[in-house]
């Protein structure tokens, strides 16, 4: 392939391959040329121009394939308009010579062809500079048109179409000729030529006038012949091609010259549309044909032309736009319906014709007004159906009031008004449900009156009306679930009210049906009470049914399918009723075969009507309930259920003859009694009804053989036994297109009727199978057999072998006469088939099918052939399958063999994947290779390839040998297979999709054979792309994603998004024409969205640069120069209609937004705001008075809006709602995206510095306005889900934005300016017709707001302050007053959201107020300290203040509420009746949910506030409120109301105690996945906050099992959540819990010694765990718990403290480290919790703990003490430090009991620690001297002398502080001297007084060194500073005698720093602060010691001279100098202070 890119052919390489190389290496070649002359250089061009002409005129000769000549056309027009012009005439010379040659063989017809296309392409590509040839060309094609066969008419039609592009209006002399041309050619036999034809007239249409002026009633005429026996594509075309010129005939302006010439008059819209009317009612045929049918009385319209004359309408409302359809939709509304109107009965003789008018009335009406018309527009079409509705309403009741029954019954009026009411009706309710909640202005404006217009028309005496107005109403009821309640009881009411009148029975009972329906996709549901009603109602309908006979038939089946439609409502309702519905099935059927009989000897043709009709009605109810309600079938319900069945399957039996007695008034009434039954038996498990089996297989069997059910029916029957695969080859129409809702009809002969609401009323309250569309049922007669089908599947796999083949039998003698649906059991039957004769029969069976002539019977046929051979699983059995199909294949030669055989090797392969051996595959793949070449049939080629491609899916690796031929007999195929044949290149594209599949990742490696593969796959995948038809493109790109997948590298990723843009912006112009194709649109999304899953960036790149690059190609609608990509999709997904689709298009913008809205933050903020914007004048802002500011951009907005005709203003023009809550959520992703992107989004002054670094920066705090703005307009909108929307952006808004701090304003925030519009956007929300979905939303983001402390002032919070507090007194009114629009949950929802708000809100006012009155240290430096600082101390609080008491109560009783429901189903029985405070008891499933989202807030807060009351103040109302206010029936009054004594305080407190810690246990032990980390940390704060008070502690404390419990619950929580901020808090719950335990103990022991104050000590019990014995027994010990849950962190954070990892307890070999932050809180809580234990035992207890207690507290020390710069103590350390102290100081270690163990056991722990010391030198290198010499010296001090003063030990100490003095580090030394410091100071002298003989003299000495060489800085000063404090130390504790000698030691020392005046300017500042300190010591010792001092002074004059000399000095400057010289004291004393404070 390589050798293919040079500018010109290299023929050596050329000549030296085989023939299908030879026509890949050319086409390869020619697609390289096309790129190379666009980039090279012109010069260089036309210097080789000559030898490019000759070799491309070459290979014109050599017959190219048609994909070759296309492309070599292309080139050569573009050669010449690259190069010089002069020879281009030569070359048309030569093609008009190879066009005129009379050579006619099939050889040279390639030649022929490619010379048309030829010219075709240059005088598209040099139109004018040909100049005058172009008469002579055109007439030589003309010429040679009439000769030439089908693919010569395509490719001339194709080629004039051309040359007329070129051309434009100077190819006027021809376009006459033309025109004649394309007449004949538009109604060819051949389809593609149809196409072609039509194509080339829309091209002629542009120029020439006559086509849109004198011609058009030809042309539609011409159209309209067309559209006879066409298919899709063909349909398509013309359609475009007539609405376009009918289009233009109204929008053209005609030339004036011409216009005075020929007076060419003007059309008009209603003479266009009537010509439009006459296609679509008279069809093709002239008019004198169709009057004269007439008088015959015969239909003639067939539906092809229908279908396409619907499509043309459409196209011809696409393209005059929107704008021009808002402007006369008046007149065209009245003209569409009209077509189903009386004015023309022959439309609607027929029930079946007058189904399918309505159809394609609904589908040009749902294309035009859904498709073009924005929001505003479509209520406005809403009002115009409403007023037709009105008009029709009025014409049926003038004819109703007529007295004369006969005339009035018989009136046509009525009949033909009901088809237009049913299209206007149900095209009202889809309006209305895409509208969706935008459509509430519309209901609520009283002049349309659309609801009553609807509601008045449920009387229509046509069924088919009353059908649609219900249907109606279920659309408005899902749209606006606010009218759901209100329509139900309106129905209702009326259903009561008009029992007598049939008409109102039958409407208002399919109404209430319709709205039941409609309750499934209303989250918020109807109140429970109204299943009650409906119930009732339908069993009085039942009851009342017998009494008057006029009404029983409506009434019985308004009973039934009441209660079918009740059964839709679940379990909850229906649980309920069961049991009287049971009872009105069993009174159904008679009791028992006798009755049956005696019932068929009496009774009357109407009674058996009704009868049926009941029997029928009554197992839908009963099959609805099956379905709805599966957890209600226990066993007893199914014994229930049986009795009937036995019954209704005799009257199954009995139907002929009672049919034969009574004639066919019964016909209908059987089928559908029939219908039910199977469909009943489907539902129900086959054990049920094991005794009747036989009987009901041999009414199967008749059923499915009856003879008078047409073939026709198959097409209906069989698609979904088809695999869906197979069904792609059949025909489009089996596809998935955008007009599938039309053409659906044409699948089925003429006589057969699309399905309908009316055939099935009981349809109407199924789950919606396809989206918002009406349900479709089938005709009885239809529905019947597919039903019969299934259920024959089902039975036939329960009964005995004899019986199923006696039935086959049967089966198969019957099948002489009809071929349709007995085809189905096989497919349906996947039993073992069991004995040979049984398979035999089968296989025969098949084999009729599998040669059938129907292509249908043929699919299901191959498929059952497959799933028959996967049943026997024996591998000769499939190989014998097989070899039947091999020997058929060889030998036939008939078409329908050849195609049902091929698919049914593919369908075995499907089924038993590679088929086991090999050869099979062989031998399969030969044959279908020789199959796939028959050129003579296409079919073939198509069926053979498409088995093909099953093969090479199913055979996998197994394929590998084949590939390389299948690829190239592949790409054979796709170079000369005709265009006109699509349906086999689209076998083409699915066979390579499977080969790139198989190939896999392999595609990606370098090997020769490789790349030729992966060359020639791409190759394949360019020829599909330039295929014209839509289906092989959407092939090739799909093919295209694959390899992308696969090998990325090769795929050129700029040409593949260019082709995608161009196909799918080409299409957004008008929505129903983008590319007609729904499937290519797939396929382009499906491929967008895999590449922006990897490159989004480039892709998107490539669409601006394509965009750029083609300007002239685009309509401005889908501009992606402006938007970019992204608005692209933005706009087609406003447009499109397929979910799939949509879905797609949601994915590929959020791959984009994830992987780029940070790089293009403002573009895509720009696309978010126009959407939201865009919809701005459609909002009416309901709150101006907040917006002020914005109020001028407001007006700017709406003039904008208004007058639209500036495009380029608005990207988005009223884009729908789902598309602003696509915004709306994207913008919620960007911040999101943002987050995980850099600070500076975050930080504005970070911000605002990188964009003046760099303007292209972009930050998303710059644009906060937008963001707000946007929250706004959406949740102020009327659409609700927008609203949610809106308000959670807010929320994300005010969550990540609250505290970022406003640089211009300090202690400000910058949210704080937008309060105004935070306001205003909650407002709306808390009105009283909001939904409370909405209410509850907006109480979260109220809540935020407040929480979240953007503002400061009180009387700015009170705006959303008032908010909350207006809910609260809504919510107060209790369930009396709850509107009861919505089901009985949704008020539990706004409730409880009410109140976790209010929660959330005293939560935070709570620890505000803390935070005040103990202000931190650390913050008040920060932003935040100033901000909190701000709020008057308690302001927030106050607010809150006013509504406790309120809150508290309704706290409580939610809590309560809660616990309730979280009891397990056991305790069922003991729950209120009613329900509790927030709940009923109905609704308890739906409200768990509610109450799991919010129960932990209120629990924190109820526990604060349950603090605050400190459980002593009572309530001065609390007995009173509860006998008030009977809503909350809350635990603390149970029987309140009957006079029960109220209970005390202390009573009440511990039901709210036991409350709050019981739910928070059961949540706590066994917490779910999806427990969220709010939820948790809640619910652990609550608890600490009870256990902050005394009497909950004393409550615990004095409940041993009840602390253990608690501890093994929080135990289990840090074993399960790793979280830090949850292992801390839970750690904080267990030190209270032990402190409460102390408490406990220190109470009793108090007490104890109260009472036994006389008695002797010995007696004393001994108090606290482990008693006398010191055992602590697991499981019963809260010493044991601690421990377990201390060690379980510890362990943890420092697993060397794990004895069993390390062996040995002592000695550990790594080196100490610091622990990250967390980690060091934990291990310090810990800590903590572990030295309070002690406290907790008795002596004995304490005994046995305290050795663990000390191993873990000394290795916490011992693996974290590490040396800190500036010999701080790690805060480890600094926790273990201070946990010995508590320990050591424990007053057990004084007791009497405990007193020796405890000095034995801490002997031993100081021993451990001098230890860690002696192992430093040899492994702790880096353990720190001061962290173990502050542990020592808190031994020292902290334990009793006896401890320490042991010699040994004593001696290992004095030690320890020698060495470390003698260590240089000067921090460590201040630290010792410090220590020194305290030890000398210990009052004991038998402590102290050894450390001050051996350590005295090494300080004196230190001192005086110092002294000598006089300190340089400030921490040698410091040294010295301590040293001179530790003599004065022992100045102080020494004996008198020996005072004098240490003062006389130190004196000398100070005196040497004191300087004189003329030093003190020159000294440096140490030297200063030194003389100042020393100064100030000797001031200080002078008079305390004064006969010592004045001793000294006197026996040393030097000394008494300096200071004197000093003091004289300073007297001046002492008073300036004393505040500094204190500050210089200060980090002295300020360490050993804190030293103090912390451990010492």
């Amino acid at each position: 392939m390589e050798s293919a890119h040079s500018l010109l052919l290299n023929e050596e390489a050329y000549n030296q391959l085989g023939e299908v190389q030879k026509a890949e290496f050319i086409f390869e070649w020619l697609r390289y040329l096309e790129k190379l002359l666009l980039a090279t250089n012109r010069s260089d061009v036309k210097e080789k121009q000559k030898t490019l002409v000759e070799q491309l005129l070459y290979l014109l000769n050599s017959s190219p394939g048609p994909p070759t000549r296309k492309l070599l056309a292309k080139n050569l027009a573009i050669l010449y308009s690259i190069g010089d012009t002069f020879s281009v005439y030569e070359t048309i010379d030569k093609c008009n010579d190879l066009i005129r040659s009379k050579d006619d063989s099939p050889s040279y017809l390639p030649t022929k062809l490619a010379a048309v296309v030829c010219l075709g392409s240059l005088y598209k590509k040099l139109g004018r500079i040909l100049g005058n040839t172009f008469t002579d060309t055109v007439g030589n094609i003309l010429k040679a048109m009439k000769s030439a066969e089908s693919q010569g008419r395509y490719e001339i039609m194709l080629s004039l179409q051309n040359i007329l592009k070129g051309l434009g209006a100077a190819a006027t002399p021809c376009h006459r000729d033309v025109y004649k041309a394309a007449r004949s050619c538009l109604t060819d036999r051949s389809m593609a030529v149809r196409c072609a034809a039509a194509k080339c007239l829309l091209e002629l249409q542009n120029e020439a006038i006559f086509m849109w002026s004198t011609d058009l009633d030809s042309v539609a005429t011409l159209c309209f012949k067309s559209f006879e026996g066409s298919n899709y594509d063909v349909r398509i075309s013309v359609s475009k091609l007539l609405g376009t010129v009918l289009a233009k005939a109204i929008i053209s302006k005609h030339p004036g010259a011409a216009a005075s010439r020929q007076s060419i008059r003007r059309v008009t819209l209603e003479e266009i549309l009537e010509l439009l009317g006459t296609g679509f009612l008279r069809g093709s045929s002239g008019f004198l044909r169709a009057s004269g049918d007439m008088l015959k009385g015969t239909s003639s319209v067939s539906r092809d032309v229908r279908v396409g004359v619907t499509q043309a309408y459409v196209v011809f409302i696409s393209t005059l736009g929107g704008a021009w359809l808002e402007k006369y939709f008046a007149a065209f509304l009245s003209h569409i319906l009209s077509l189903v109107s009386q004015s023309h009965p022959k439309a609607t003789q027929t029930q079946i014709d007058a189904v399918c008018c309505r159809r394609c009335v609904s589908f040009i009406l749902r294309a035009t007004i859904g498709g073009l018309l924005g929001e505003k527009a479509q209520i406005a079409a809403a009002k115009e159906i409403c007023q037709a509705i009105w008009k029709l309403k009025k014409v049926v009741d003038a004819v109703m009031s007529d007295g004369n029954l006969e005339t009035r019954l018989g009136s046509a009026d009525v009949a033909a008004s009901q088809h237009m009411l049913v299209c206007a009706l149900q095209e009202l309710g889809n309006l209305i449900h895409s509208l969706g909640t935008t459509a509430a202005p519309l209901l609520q404006d009283s002049s349309a009156g659309l609801l009553d217009s609807v509601i008045s028309v449920i009387l229509h005496p046509s069924i088919s009306v009353r059908l649609a107005a219900a249907w109606c109403l279920h659309c408005i009821a899902v749209a606006l679930p606010s009218y759901l309640t209100p329509l139900l009881d309106r129905c209702l009411e009326r259903l009561t009210v008009l029992k007598s009148s049939p008409e109102a029975v039958t409407g208002f009972s399919f109404a209430v049906a319709a709205l039941l329906g409609a309750v499934k996709h209303c989250p918020l549901g109807i109140p429970h009470g109204k299943g009650k009603m409906i119930m009732t109602l339908a069993e009085d309908l039942l009851c009342s049914a017998a009494q008057n006979s006029r009404l029983s038939a409506q009434r019985t089946q308004a009973g039934w399918l009441l209660i079918a439609a009740l059964m839709t409502l679940g379990p909850a309702v229906v649980s309920h009723h069961l049991a009287r519905v049971l009872l009105l099935w069993k009174c159904v059927f008679p009791a028992s075969p006798k009755d049956l009989e005696t019932e068929k000897s009496r009774g009357d043709s109407f009674t058996w009507q009704v009868t049926l009709e009941g029997r029928a009605g009554a197992l839908c109810a009963i099959k609805s309930f099956v379905s709805y309600c599966g957890d209600l079938l226990t066993e007893e319900v199914i014994q229930r259920l049986l009795p009937p069945i036995p019954c209704a399957v005799d009257l199954l039996t009995q139907l002929s003859s009672i049919l034969k007695t009574y004639g066919t008034p019964l016909k209908m009434p059987s089928i559908v009694y029939r219908q039910r039954l199977y469909e009943l038996l489907i539902v129900l498990p086959p054990e049920t009804y094991e005794g009747h089996l036989c009987v009901i297989l041999k009414e199967l069997a008749a059923d499915l053989t009856a003879s008078d059910i047409q073939v026709a029916a198959s097409t209906f029957l069989l698609p979904p036994l088809c695999h869906q695969d197979d069904l792609l080859i059949l025909s489009p129409l089996l596809q998935e297109t955008d007009h599938r809702f039309i053409e659906e009809q044409l699948l089925l002969g003429n006589g057969i009727a699309c399905g309908s609401l009316e055939y099935d009323p009981y349809s109407i309250y199924e789950k919606d199978i396809d989206g918002d569309s009406v349900p479709k049922p089938l005709p009885p007669t239809l529905s019947v057999i597919s039903s019969a089908a299934k259920l024959f599947g089902i039975v036939c796999a329960h009964v005995g072998e004899a019986q199923r083949l006696l039935t086959l039998e049967q089966l198969w003698n019957s099948i002489k006469h009809t071929k349709g649906a007995r085809q189905q059991y096989v497919a349906a039957s996947k039993g073992s088939l069991g004995p040979e004769e049984m398979r035999r029969l089968v296989l025969t069976l098949v084999t009729g099918a599998l040669e059938s002539p129907n292509p249908l019977l043929r699919c299901a046929a191959a498929e059952a052939w497959a799933r028959l051979a996967q049943v026997v699983d024996d591998g000769a059995f499939t190989a014998g399958l097989a070899q039947i199909s091999f020997d058929k294949l060889k030998s036939a030669r008939d078409v329908v063999t050849r195609t049902g055989h091929s698919l049914a090797l593919g369908s075995l392969h499907r089924y038993l994947g590679g088929m086991s051996s090999s050869q099979h595959l062989n031998s399969c793949v030969g044959v279908l290779y020789t199959l796939s070449q028959d050129s003579t049939s296409p079919d073939v080629q198509t069926w053979a390839l498409h088995s093909l491609s099953l093969i090479i899916d199913s055979a996998g690796p197994l394929y590998n040998a084949h590939v390389e031929p299948t690829l190239s007999l592949i790409i054979m195929l796709l170079l000369n297979v005709p265009p006109t044949h699509a349906e086999v290149h689209q076998s083409l594209g699915r066979c390579l999709n499977a080969l790139i599949t198989t190939l896999g990742p392999e595609l990606q490696g370098n090997s020769a054979s490789m790349s030729t593969l992966r060359a020639s796959c791409l190759l394949g995948c360019a020829v599909m792309q330039d295929n014209p038809d839509c289906l092989v493109q959407a092939q090739a790109i799909s093919c295209l994603q694959q390899l992308h997948m696969f090998a990325p590298r090769y795929v050129n990723l700029s040409s593949l998004v260019n082709c995608l843009c161009e196909i799918l912006l080409d299409n957004s112009v008008l929505v129903n024409l983008c590319s007609p194709y729904l499937l290519l649109r797939r396929a382009v999304l499906a491929c967008l969205r895999q590449l922006v899953q990897r490159e989004a960036a480039e892709v998107s790149e490539h669409a601006v640069m394509f965009a750029k690059d083609s300007k002239e190609k685009f309509i401005p609608d889908a501009n992606i120069r402006e938007v970019g990509l992204e608005g692209a999709l933005l706009t087609l997904l406003d447009k499109e209609t397929d979910q799939r689709l949509c879905h797609d298009i949601k994915e590929t913008l959020n791959h984009m937004l994830t992987s780029m809205a940070v790089e293009k933050l403002s573009l895509w903020l720009k696309l978010c705001k126009d959407v939201l914007a865009a919809s701005a004048d459609f909002t009416t802002v309901t709150c101006v008075d907040t917006m002020q500011e914005e109020e001028g951009d407001k007006g700017d907005d709406d003039s904008v809006l208004t007058t639209r005709n500036d495009e380029k203003s608005h990207p988005f023009t009223n884009p729908r709602w789902a598309t602003r809550v696509f915004a709306a959520e994207c913008v919620c992703k960007i911040i999101s995206q943002c987050e995980n992107a850099s600070s500076a989004h975050f930080d504005i002054t970070l911000a605002q510095e990188m964009k003046k670094r760099d303007s292209r920066n972009d930050f998303l705090v710059l644009h906060l306005a937008d963001l707000i703005r946007m929250a706004f307009m959406a949740a102020t909108d009327h659409s609700d889900q927008l609203r949610l929307s809106g308000l959670e952006t807010l929320l994300v808004v005010i969550r990540r934005f609250a505290s970022i701090p406003e640089p211009e304003f300090p202690g400000h925030v910058i949210l704080e300016q937008y309060q105004a519009n935070v306001g205003a956007a909650l407002r709306p929300a808390f009105t009283s017709e909001t939904p409370p979905d909405v209410t509850a939303k907006a109480c979260q983001v109220c809540s935020a707001w407040i929480a979240s402390g953007v503002v400061s002032d009180l009387n700015d919070l009170r705006r959303v302050h008032q908010l909350l507090v207006s809910s609260l007194t809504k919510i107060q009114a209790g369930k009396e007053a709850q509107s009861h629009l919505y089901n009985e949950s949704a008020s539990t929802m706004e409730i409880l959201a009410v109140l976790k708000a209010w929660a959330e809100v005293y939560i935070i006012a709570v620890q505000r107020h803390k935070n005040n009155k103990h202000p931190l240290k650390t913050t008040t430096g920060s932003e935040e300290g100033v901000r909190s600082g701000s709020y008057p101390s308690d302001g927030l609080l106050d607010l809150v203040h006013t509504d406790l008491g309120t809150l508290s109560r309704l706290w409580l009783a939610a809590l309560q509420d809660f616990a309730l429901l979280t009891l397990p189903s056991e305790f069922a029985s003991q729950l209120p009746v009613e329900g509790g405070a927030f709940y009923t008891a109905e609704t308890s499933e739906n409200a768990k949910l509610h109450y799991s989202n919010s129960w932990a807030l209120i629990l924190h807060a109820t526990a604060l506030w349950l603090t605050s009351t400190g459980f002593v103040v009572a309530d001065p109302d609390e007995g009173a409120s509860h006998l008030s206010r009977p809503v909350t029936p809350t635990s603390m009054c149970q029987g309140s109301s009957s006079g029960a004594p109220v209970k005390s305080p202390e009573d009440v407190y511990t039901d709210r105690v036991h409350l709050i810690l019981g739910i928070s246990v059961e949540f706590l032990c066994s917490l779910r996945a999806d427990a969220t980390m709010e939820s948790i940390t809640a619910c652990l704060h609550a608890l600490q906050a009870l256990l902050d008070v005394p009497w909950p502690r004393c409550k615990i404390g004095s409940d041993q099992d009840l602390g253990i419990e608690l501890l093994n619950v929080l135990h289990r929580v840090i074993l399960t959540r790793e979280s830090p901020s949850i292992q801390l808090a839970s750690l904080e719950v267990v030190r209270q819990i032990i402190c409460a335990a102390q408490e406990h103990v220190k109470e009793k022991r108090r007490s104890a010694e109260v009472d036994d104050g006389a008695a002797e000590k010995e007696t004393l019990p001994e108090f606290g765990e482990g008693k006398d014995t010191g055992g602590l027994v697991p499981g019963k010990s809260l010493v044991f718990a601690a421990l377990e849950l201390c060690v379980c962190i510890l362990v943890r954070q420092l697993p060397e403290l794990n004895p069993k990892l390390t062996g040995s307890l002592g000695v550990k070999a790594a080196k100490p480290q610091v622990l990250a932050e967390d980690g060091s809180r934990l291990v310090s809580a810990a800590l903590v919790i572990l030295s309070e234990l002690p406290a907790v035992c008795s002596p004995e207890g304490s005994i046995s703990v305290l050795p663990t207690i000390l191993y873990l507290t000394i290795g916490v020390l011992r693996e974290t003490a590490v040396k800190l710069p500036g010999g701080q103590l790690s805060s480890t350390v600094a926790a273990s430090l201070q946990a010995m102290k508590g320990i050591l100081s424990s007053p057990m270690a004084r007791a009497e009991k405990s007193h020796t163990a405890w000095t034995d056991l801490l002997r031993s722990a100081l021993t451990t620690v001098l230890d860690c010391w002696d192992s430093v030198d040899s492994t702790h290198q880096g353990l720190d001297e001061v962290s173990l010499l502050t542990a020592i010296t808190v031994f020292i001090l902290s334990t009793s002398p006896e401890v320490t003063t042991i010699a040994c030990l004593q001696e290992r100490c004095i030690e320890k502080f020698k060495a470390t003095l003698k260590i240089k580090d000067p921090m460590v030394q201040i630290k010792t001297y410090q220590l020194l410091h305290s030890i000398f100071q210990y009052p004991n002298p038998a402590v102290s007084y050894p450390y001050i003989y051996s350590l005295a003299s090494c300080i004196v000495e230190k001192l005086q060194e110092i002294d000598k060489r006089k300190p340089e800085d400030s921490t040698e000063m410091q040294i010295f500073q301590e040293g001179i404090k530790v003599l004065e130390a022992l100045v102080t504790v020494a004996e008198e005698h020996h005072r004098s000698q240490l003062v006389s030691c130190l004196l000398p020392i100070l005196v040497s720093f004191l300087l004189d005046e003329n030093a003190l300017g020159t000294a440096t500042a140490t030297m200063k602060n030194l003389h100042d300190f020393a100064l100030q010591n000797l001031m200080h010792i002078g008079p305390q010691y004064s006969s010592v001092f004045k001793n000294v002074m006197a026996s040393s004059p030097a000394l008494k001279a300096r200071l004197e000399a000093a003091i004289k000095g300073n007297q001046e400057s002492v008073k300036v100098k004393l505040p500094t010289s204190k500050h210089s004291k200060n980090p002295g004393k300020n360490s050993s202070i804190q030293l103090k404070t912390n451990f010492l």
